[in-house]
């Protein structure tokens, strides 16, 4: 089943404030991603239906084995993209930026082709910064 690139980030961004707060609630994500509260309350909604998320009785927001998984494969292509991005000297704000927007897009073939060219490369072969913040 294709997924709207939207719910792809919606999926990122809950992994993410996962790795960052240990919980997950829907203003944490509105807050995140600069979108309104309605907005993440009827995203929730659509990815419990397509059974991405669980809500508990708190309101807290858990990623299900699909939906990790989903949440996963863009959060390696957003990182590895953009540290790609900030090698071939694309700032870094940018770099996060474009990366995100070619996440959605990029087929699993070139992605593939790209993470084996990132691993066999050393981080002292160009003298760049390995990582997306650095």
């Amino acid at each position: 089943m294709k997924i709207r690139k939207s719910a792809e980030d919606y999926l990122e961004m809950i992994l993410m404030l996962r790795e960052q707060k240990g919980i997950v609630r829907s203003i944490d994500i509105a807050t995140a991603l600069s979108v309104t509260k309605p907005s993440v309350s009827f995203a929730m909604k659509q990815l419990r239906e397509n059974g991405y998320i669980l809500m508990d009785e708190n309101n807290f927001i858990t990623l299900t084995e699909s939906g990790q998984e989903i949440a996963q494969r863009i959060y390696d292509r957003h990182q590895t993209l953009t540290r790609l991005l900030i090698r071939l000297g694309v700032s870094p704000a940018q770099a996060r930026e474009d990366a995100c927007k070619i996440e959605h897009d990029i087929s699993s073939e070139t992605f593939e082709a790209i993470r084996k060219h990132e691993a066999q490369r050393s981080p002292a072969q160009d003298g760049a910064p390995d990582g997306p913040g650095a």
